[in-house]
């Protein structure tokens, strides 16, 4: 009699100082662009669902902000969601660059990663930048200040590894059910991801010109009986002198972000899509709970 196949699933969360490659492994490891990335710190700022499914089970990923100190109620905020998240799942990934120092920010992750019991897998991610001497490194440094279920080194840029990433997640999943159609990649509304990716190309063009309070919301998104989608969305910043970087010389800038943005969302629905850009101000929104709430940082949720 043939052995019944196990079918395993289960809630991964990934965690790590900001930039150090989250939402870049995520969007590899499903094979789409869902979470946005920047050179920026803290581009991440709800949860992102992702979705891995093969004949193995199914993994879901969130990706939560970076475990930081709080400089505000956003970052308060997206603190307590991270940390909260932790208690959530059922195996943690502590994406870490190749490096001998544990630093401060290292530190905060430990103290968060030591108030819960979840099993978790360190990640040396970016592998390709450094000589493998340093890598082994890397795992000696680590290996004591936590007691790690597995180490392993990965490039989420390059894939390499991610496979026995992959299998080693399916490793800790417990025996269950298949949560998403196969065929579901991200639970996350068109309308949400649509506003996430004006952010990111928002942040990218204009390097470090603005800081990062800016917030991307979508004021309209309908569809055309031609299958073509209006969306109308609106750049909030801090201040009047940001607001004009963000237009740019003859709303030079703004249709810069606007047509990079635009031909993202086309490849994500597969569908010509017709985007108009707003900016405005709202000074100080990042330390309102109402604007927060109105841009869709609820504290509440949590």
């Amino acid at each position: 009699m043939s052995k019944k196949k196990v079918y395993k699933s289960g809630f991964v969360t990934l965690i790590g100082r900001p930039n150090v490659g989250k939402s870049t492994l995520m969007n590899h490891l499903i094979g789409q662009k869902i979470a946005i990335t920047s050179e920026k710190p803290q581009t991440t700022r709800n949860r992102i669902q992702t979705v891995y499914t093969d004949e193995r089970g199914q993994i879901i990923f969130l990706d939560t902000p970076g475990i930081h100190k709080a400089k505000n109620k956003l970052g308060e905020y997206m603190v307590s969601v991270a940390e909260h998240t932790l208690k959530e799942v059922d195996v943690i990934l502590w994406l870490v660059e190749p490096g001998t120092y544990i630093g401060a920010s290292e530190q905060q992750v430990l103290k968060s990663l030591n108030r819960v019991k979840t099993p978790v897998i360190l990640v040396i991610n970016k592998i390709d930048t450094v000589k493998k001497e340093d890598i082994i490194k890397t795992i000696e440094a680590y290996k004591d200040v936590y007691r790690f279920k597995e180490i392993i080194p990965v490039s989420a840029l390059r894939k390499n590894n991610t496979d026995t990433l992959i299998h080693t997640i399916f490793q800790y999943l417990p025996e269950g059910p298949q949560y998403y159609d196969e065929d579901t990649v991200t639970d996350q509304p068109m309308r949400q991801i649509a506003a996430e990716l004006i952010r990111e190309k928002a942040l990218r063009m204009m390097s470090d010109e603005i800081p990062h309070g800016i917030a991307v919301t979508i004021e309209k998104m309908t569809e055309r009986d031609n299958g073509m989608f209006d969306i109308e969305a609106t750049i909030v910043c801090e201040r009047e002198s940001h607001k004009g970087i963000i237009i740019g010389k003859g709303g030079s800038m703004l249709k810069r972000i606007g047509t990079s943005a635009r031909i993202e969302i086309e490849n994500l629905m597969d569908a010509k899509v017709n985007l108009q850009l707003w900016v405005k101000v709202r000074k100080e929104w990042r330390d309102s709970e109402l604007y927060m709430k109105n841009y869709g940082y609820n504290p509440k949720d949590i």
